[in-house]
This record gives C-alpha cells, structure tokens and sequence, in this order.
C-alpha cells in the first residue's frame, strides 16, 4: 500500500536499494529501532576543500561537490554501504548494519581505496581549473548504538560510539590520498593490504594515544 512505499522511499534515503528491499520485504529487523551492532566506518573529507570555498563562484563551488558526491555515492552504493552522513565536503559510511557483513574490515579497507582511486581521477581534473583537493580517509572497527536519530519529520539514520569519533580524528590525522586505519582494522586486514606503521597517535577525545598504521 501507500504507506509501504511511502517507508520504502525513506529507507531508500539511507540504504542502498538493495538493502532497502530487503529491509520492506522483512528480510531484517527494522533498522530505525535502536541497537548494539559492530560496525566498520569510514570517515572521508576532502583537504584543501576551505580554502576552496572561500575562493570560488558559489556555482563552480556546487558543481565540484556534485561531481565529488556522485562519485563517492555511486561508490558506496556498490559496496551495499550505509551513507551516515553528508557534511559538506566530509562523508560518513559504515558497514555492517542493518545487515550483518562477512570481512568487513577488508570490505571498509576496499571502499576507502576505491573512494581514493575516484578522488584522484577527480583532482586531477579539478587541479586543470587551478583547484588542489586530495581526499583524507579514517577507517575504524568497533561498537556503537545503531538506530534512528531526530524527530518526526526529519528522521536520520546514525550511529554513535567511539569507533565513529576515532575514525573521523583518524581522518582529521590524514593527508590529501591517505587512509588511516585504527589497531583493529589493522589487525583484522594486515594480511591483505600493505600497511606503514605510524606509531601512537595522540587524538583530540581519545585519553590514550591511538595506534595507528597508513
């Protein structure tokens, strides 16, 4: 009925189709109500991107977000991820809710080198126009409170915890083109990408320096 679709389109704001479907078809709980769940994040922002509004037409300023946001979105779409977040020129994505994901940690370590691969085909058409933006990613694994977040009318879906704090100070901590990874991912995907070993990182929030490796 009405009301199906109407609870489908606005699922569909925060899942990928796929997940959606599901979601309606009862496949999975329902995803607003609150819950415990581990979850891999991955923070992203662009560096550079301040500087770059405060100097540029507001149209030129909303095309290259668009092209940014279209390449990132189709991204996460691909990799069944959930978009947390859209802050102007950061993103927030997470795998592992409202459905359970195998390797995640792999997974999120593979979206943040797609979302870099993307970046940089787009900053090297943006530094033609005499625009530098490289793209800062932060990928952290933990536990956090998964849920619906706001009030009637203007529902989000989120995800609070530590692990989405260390992952967005992760990204604060990186370069234009670098991925950061916290202890836990690392742990769970040393095998598989090649990793530098940063050392202890001090990060605003966080008591105990963080070890992390790019």
């Amino acid at each position: 009925g009405v009301a199906e679709v109407e609870r489908l389109s606005k699922l569909k704001r925060f899942f990928s189709p796929q997940l959606a479907d599901l979601i309606v078809s009862g496949g999975t709980e329902d995803p607003l109500k609150s819950r415990r769940r581990e979850i891999v994040v991955v923070y992203l922002d662009l560096r550079g991107f301040t500087a770059f509004a405060e100097t540029t037409e507001p149209e030129e300023l909303m095309r290259t977000l668009g092209d940014y946001h279209a390449a990132m979105g189709r991204i996460v779409l691909a990799h069944e991820a959930t978009l947390e977040r859209f802050t102007g020129d950061g993103m927030m994505v997470f795998l592992g809710d409202p459905v359970p994901v195998e390797h995640a940690a792999e997974k999120g370590v593979r979206l943040a080198l797609e979302m870099r691969d993307a970046a940089k085909e787009l900053s090297a058409r943006w530094k033609k126009r005499g625009v530098d933006l490289g793209l800062a990613i932060g990928v952290a694994q933990g536990y956090a409170t998964v849920g619906a977040i706001g009030f009637e009318g203007r529902i989000d879906y989120g995800a609070i915890g530590t692990v989405t704090n260390l992952a967005a100070r992760l990204c604060q901590q990186a370069r234009g083109s670098e991925i950061l990874l916290s202890q836990r991912v690392y742990a769970e995907v040393s095998e598989v990408v090649e990793t530098e070993d940063m050392g202890e990182l001090t990060l605003h929030g966080f008591a105990r320096p963080q070890h992390a490796y790019r």
